[in-house]
């Protein structure tokens, strides 16, 4: 193609194309949604201790909003809306992750799955353990499950500001851990955080959760089946005492990860749909005016839509919103601590200790010691170009609790424990912030540099 032809085609292109260039390459970085949640969490925290702090309680905690029609509605507060409505639609993502990975991913090959799954369950237990020699019988009790979380948002950002200093391997690894990390979590808020059960409005749930396996199985592909039905599901799920996020979860389990058409089918099908657009096509005449070239291109798209599975078409539609949307939204609502009296007597609450000990003592331990029995005992193998210097700087990231830690902390600190709660939120804060900078820090001195793994 020549200059002056790229020239004319580039000419021709809306505005918006070349405005969008840059929102795209950001919207795309790796790293870019953990900036995004670093500046919500500073906007949260500043707005928190301001002389507005009134208003971010009032818009977050007092203001109801509702939905529903006539004598059938639902009227709570914003941050409800966002805790136990948004944050499903972001739990229902993590479930995707976790069936794409069991399928097809890191975690669908035993041996490859040992090494993440190993270190990820040395990574919740130990700091549960630490957080809980700090608070056994006392008030803080319930919170143990805090530092058992890991925040892939922003593990993953920070790993991608080194490039390809940082081995894909590695990256892998952290990935594969942080969805087990996110399992583990599920699992302990579904057992452990769980209210008063309605036996009524769980086996309705169930009953939805049933319809949602059979469409699945009929072969249904219509994501807006899929989509009411888990509405249903969110509904029944908050009615009856289990965490409505785990509905979120739930659905995800139930949609299909199989393609109608195959590659080969797909290409055969698209090569002959793309000779029958080239022979309908007429001079001076636009796809708008050619009946035939429509009726092709519907049914490439049709083509489309059957070699891809309706589980790559929910996390591809719903990631972004739920990395720049739902989660910066999520640390808006919920980081900001309102900090009375001494910084010191906060950090030094059992609570504050057990949750910083945990997330950035306990991941180092738990993550590092397990991987390293697991490797040991024959169970797992290192990733290739993986040394355990960088295995040890992962557990460091692997501390950063934020979203996750943050959720649980207002599950076990509901209500009656408000004082609690931003005892814990700050020390989910701090510990993060520690993780994330010594974490990098870390990951950086023991990164491969580029012209060493030639």
């Amino acid at each position: 193609m020549s200059t002056d032809t790229k020239i004319s085609s580039s000419a021709s292109e809306p505005a918006i194309v070349s405005i969008m260039v840059p929102f795209n390459r950001f919207f795309h970085n790796e790293a870019s949604s953990g900036v995004v949640l670093i500046a919500c969490t500073v906007i949260a925290l500043i707005w928190a201790n301001s002389p507005f702090y009134h208003s971010y309680e009032e818009l977050f905690h007092h203001m109801e909003f509702a939905i529903g029609f006539g004598e059938y509605h639902l009227s709570e507060s914003l941050h409800f809306w966002i805790n136990d409505g948004l944050m499903v639609i972001f739990f229902f993502v993590v479930g995707l992750e976790i069936k794409r990975e069991v399928l097809a991913g890191e975690l669908s090959e035993p041996r490859k799955a040992a090494l993440p799954i190993a270190g990820a369950i040395g990574g919740m237990i130990v700091p549960a353990i630490i957080y809980t020699m700090f608070n056994m019988g006392g008030e803080g009790a319930a919170g143990w499950g805090i530092p058992m979380a890991t925040d892939i948002a922003f593990a993953i950002g920070l790993l991608a500001l080194l490039g390809d200093k940082a081995p894909l391997s590695l990256k892998v690894f952290l990935t594969a851990l942080a969805i087990v990390d996110d399992l583990g979590a599920v699992l302990v808020i579904a057992v452990f955080y769980t209210t008063d059960l309605s036996f009524e409005m769980l086996a309705i749930g169930m009953a939805i959760f049933g319809l949602l396996i059979l469409a699945s199985r009929i072969g249904v592909r219509n994501l807006l089946v899929y989509t009411l039905l888990a509405i249903g599901l969110w509904l029944a799920f908050l009615f009856s005492g289990v965490h409505a996020t785990i509905a979120g979860v739930l659905a995800a389990m139930a949609i299909p990860a199989r393609t109608r058409l195959n590659s080969k089918d797909f290409i055969k099908t698209g090569n002959h749909l793309m000779k029958e657009f080239g022979k309908a096509s007429a001079d001076h005449t636009t796809v708008l005016s050619n009946r035939k070239q429509r009726a092709i291109l519907t049914t490439l798209e049709t083509a489309c839509e059957q070699a891809e599975t309706p589980l790559q078409r929910f996390e591809n539609g719903l990631h972004l919103w739920v990395s720049f949307l739902i989660i910066p939204i999520f640390a808006i609502a919920n980081a900001g601590v309102h900090l009375e009296g001494s910084i010191a007597g906060t950090l030094t609450n059992p609570i504050a200790l057990g949750i910083m000990f945990g997330l950035v003592i306990g991941k180092q331990v738990g993550v590092t010691g397990a991987a390293w029995l697991a490797v040991k005992s024959g169970l797992a193998a290192l990733p290739e170009g993986t040394t355990w210097k960088q295995v040890y700087a992962m557990s460091w990231l692997a501390g950063i609790g934020f979203t996750m830690s943050l959720f649980i902390a207002g599950l076990a600190f509901d209500g009656a424990h408000e004082e609690l709660l931003t005892v814990a939120k700050f020390g989910v804060l701090v510990a993060s912030l520690i993780a994330g900078v010594v974490g990098f820090i870390v990951t950086t001195m023991t990164a491969t540099p580029p012209a060493a793994k030639k």
